[in-house]
């Protein structure tokens, strides 16, 4: 057996160029391949409906995008439940959207800063992943929380945000609103996101309560309406145990005489981001049916290539081997073990750089989706490099290894006589 490997890594390198370049190939494809499954591996994390975390979104039903009266605010925090049998959730988190520009004579990207305003204690469990954060950053998420709770302005700016505004945590702030024009409130940056928490990289928290009041000093100071005023909540997330609970939830709520007008729906979270990306969904296709299929095409073709080039060089050796004692399972093992270690190798090499080079050093894939801005590579990659580094070099060097099996010698010798 080790006789055999040591054969296999000396064919390698009797042509070190060709084998060189044909590893930086399948390290290229396989790295795009990486790269487009990690986008879409997350999109089909957040549009699929998770058994143990069933959340569930409460938004204006004939009008995009939703807007809510805060006097519904508490009611749908309880899931509209009036009666004892009535389905309550688990947990909750009120949303509303506070968008402003630091210097309103200069309209940049590093000047605009856009916030989620809710229930600063909800942040921790009801955001996605930050729940799987470990004990330290964990402390630290709820630390940051609960300066928020005891100071009304404070905020909580990811690390990627902050570096734009080229602000640092202690530093206070005067934001001049957009989406609530001429609502202009003074912020103190209090924390950021733990580094583990990746993908909130370019999110920032604020106090809903102080939102609601800041409207209402402004109504009050300047003794006129401030638009969206009556209506500035986005939409509500509630959190259930189960589908059944949420198909009980989703129907008490519609049956609810509190909301009329404006009228509510309910979905899943899984479902209303399926909506959001619908526009997405030519591009998600292509990608996955047409684009990695291509990919691991080519990559097979570019593999075959290689081999059988090889193969054709040593025919004369192919034809010594045999009358040596080597059988064609022999000649075909050697060939398929030089596709495949080629093949593996740089895959999991790619696949394992890519791992590290963007979760570890880039902070994510920076590709704008919606709401999503970055892109993690999940741990799977690297067997994802694995898998399509030996399965494109198996089948690249299918035909090319049969083709050595069947060198006949006496073909070969009458060719050089």
């Amino acid at each position: 057996m080790f006789h055999f490997v040591g054969l296999i890594f000396k064919n390698l390198r009797r042509n070190l160029l060709r084998t060189i370049l044909t590893a930086l190939g399948t390290m290229a494809l396989v790295f795009v391949v990486t790269m487009v499954w990690s986008v879409l591996d997350f999109i089909n994390s957040q549009t699929a409906e998770k058994s143990n975390d069933f959340k569930v979104l409460v938004t204006e039903k004939n009008k995009a995008p939703s807007r809510l009266p805060r006097a519904y605010r508490s009611s749908l925090q309880e899931g509209a439940a009036r009666g004892p049998d009535d389905v309550k959730p688990v947990d909750y988190m009120t949303w509303a959207f506070y968008g402003g520009t630091l210097d309103p004579t200069k309209m940049s990207r590093e000047n605009f800063l856009f916030l989620i305003a809710c229930e600063p204690e909800k942040a921790p469990t009801m955001l996605d992943d930050l729940d799987q954060l470990g004990p330290a950053d964990m402390a630290r998420l709820n630390a940051g929380v609960a300066k928020m709770k005891k100071q009304a302005n404070a905020v909580i700016i990811g690390p990627e945000q902050l570096k734009t505004m080229n602000k640092k945590v202690g530093e206070r702030f005067t934001l001049n609103g957009l989406i609530f024009k001429d609502l202009n409130l003074e912020f103190e940056i209090v924390d950021t996101f733990p580094e583990a928490a990746q993908r909130y990289g370019q999110t920032s928290l604020m106090n809903l309560d102080y939102l609601l009041q800041g409207i209402d000093e402004y109504e009050s100071k300047n003794k006129k309406k401030l638009a969206n005023a009556d209506d500035p909540i986005a939409f509500i997330m509630l959190k259930v145990k189960n589908k059944s609970d949420y198909e009980r939830l989703s129907a008490q709520i519609a049956n609810s005489p509190l909301y009329t007008s404006p009228a509510v729906r309910c979905e899943s979270a899984s479902s209303a981001v399926s909506t959001f990306l619908e526009g997405w969904k030519d591009i998600f296709w292509g990608m996955k049916f047409i684009l990695i299929p291509a990919i691991v095409i080519t990559l097979a073709l570019v593999i075959a290539v290689a081999i059988s080039i090889g193969v054709r060089e040593r025919r004369q050796e192919i034809a010594v081997l045999k009358v040596l004692g080597f059988r064609p399972g022999h000649i075909m093992f050697l060939v398929l073990g030089e596709a495949l270690l080629i093949g593996i190798l740089a895959g999991v090499l790619s696949s394992a750089g890519s791992y590290l080079l963007f979760n570890k050093v880039l902070g994510g894939i920076a590709l704008p989706i919606a709401w999503f801005q970055r892109f993690f590579i999940p741990q799977g990659a690297i067997l994802l490099g694995f898998l399509i580094g030996a399965g494109t070099a198996l089948a690249g060097s299918l035909i090319p290894a049969w083709s050595a099996r069947s060198v006949r010698v006496a073909d070969v010798f009458s060719k050089v006589t």
